[in-house]
């Protein structure tokens, strides 16, 4: 049993490494750290499932931060960043260079892609694909269950977000169940998401409605 890892790899004081994560060379893992948890299943859990699940891997040059949970089942791309005491549950993929802040969770059955930045305290809804280079401010919420945990009508329905290629969300906005986010939009500060947001698009307000096009010089197409 025990797990494997490459070359130069960095172990704080008080990590965890369960059975089987692979780790590869370069990475930093910073103290008190917990890799390749087991999932916890309460009798009344929605989305958690009783599952054989693959091993943990974190891929080459990944910085892992102090007090991070990863889940058995996870895997990390390379060189990515998840920050102090941010969770990533398990069935989620990360892609290379993304950035999950500090106190970022990102809840099972996750994809996110790469070089996406995932800010401080933001939450990722189980069942949720955020696509490449999206952005998530500090303090945004996702929800996947539009029943708010009541009749049993809701197991037929739950649906994470779905962010495009490149899409934004401002500071403390909130995402509701099912909503599609179009490449490259821009959902302002504190908006509540109920609906699609159009590609290009910003989005402001509770409801948030578009309003305008996101300015030319700010979609990805024109960054370096």
């Amino acid at each position: 049993m025990g797990y494997t890892a490459g070359e130069n790899v960095i172990i704080g004081k008080n990590v965890i490494i369960h059975d089987d994560v692979i780790i590869g060379d370069d990475v930093r893992i910073d103290d008190n750290a917990v890799i390749g948890k087991l999932p916890m299943k309460a009798a009344t859990s929605a989305v958690t499932k009783d599952a054989e699940l693959p091993p943990t891997r974190i891929a080459d040059g990944c910085i892992i931060g102090t007090g991070a949970v990863i889940y058995r089942g996870a895997e990390v791309g390379e060189r990515c960043l998840v920050a102090d005491q941010a969770t990533i549950r398990e069935d989620v993929t990360i892609g290379e260079k993304t950035i999950v802040g500090r106190g970022v969770a990102v809840e099972n059955g996750c994809s996110i892609g790469k070089r996406c930045k995932l800010e401080t305290n933001s939450y990722i809804t189980a069942l949720s694909t955020l696509e490449d280079h999206v952005f998530v401010a500090p303090g945004v919420l996702t929800s996947n269950d539009a029943y708010a945990g009541r009749t049993k009508e809701r197991f037929k329905h739950f649906k994470g977000v779905v962010a495009r290629k490149g899409a934004r969300i401002g500071v403390g906005a909130v995402v509701l169940p099912g909503v599609e986010l179009g490449e490259d939009c821009f959902v302002g500060a504190g908006a509540v998401v109920t609906r699609p947001v159009p590609a290009r698009k910003v989005a402001i307000g509770a409801p948030a409605k578009p309003v305008k096009d996101v300015p030319q010089e700010q979609l990805l197409e024109h960054q370096e």
